[in-house]
């Protein structure tokens, strides 16, 4: 797997990026958190998909993790936005089974993923599937504009 980047450490593994989480999430065990994964990429003929994992302990801060595919060249926008919502989903499951393994019931929080779509622009036409998909695998999904996740988060390493 490609390596992780935060803004405190890198390169990270997925497994020391759990350890960042478990640090961050214990520090407040209280507090109720969202983990939210999404993935970006910019409109070019070879692409690199980012995707960020973004840890928001609710009215009190969030950490952030990235990490990128090699360039790929994507025929359509839809299959672009697809891989995006497909790299999004897998990284989340993996993310969701680590946590869950490694927290148990200590701490409250959700999963949610973020998708680069939404109502406005060329995008629309995508978004019952790309929720859809995201629904299937029991996430949380939200798109533009509440999909900082993707559109703030990721966009930002893209």
């Amino acid at each position: 797997m490609t390596p992780f980047f935060s803004q405190q450490k890198s390169p990270l593994t997925l497994e020391e990026v759990i350890d960042e989480v478990t640090l961050f999430v214990e520090g407040a065990p209280e507090r109720m958190y969202h983990i939210i994964v999404g993935s970006d990429s910019r409109s070019a003929h070879e692409v690199e998909l980012v995707t960020a994992i973004t840890v928001w302990r609710v009215g009190n801060g969030a950490i952030h993790f990235w990490t990128k595919t090699e360039p790929r060249a994507f025929a359509q926008l839809r299959d672009r936005i697809y891989a995006e919502v497909i790299r999004s989903i897998t990284l989340a499951q993996e993310v969701r089974s680590r946590l869950r393994d490694r927290l148990h019931e200590k701490i409250s929080w959700d999963d949610q993923i973020h998708i680069d779509v939404g109502e406005k622009g060329p995008t629309r036409e995508f978004i019952d599937t790309a929720v859809g998909m995201v629904r299937g695998y029991g996430f949380e999904a939200f798109i533009k504009p509440q999909s900082f996740g993707a559109s703030v988060v990721a966009d930002r390493h893209t």
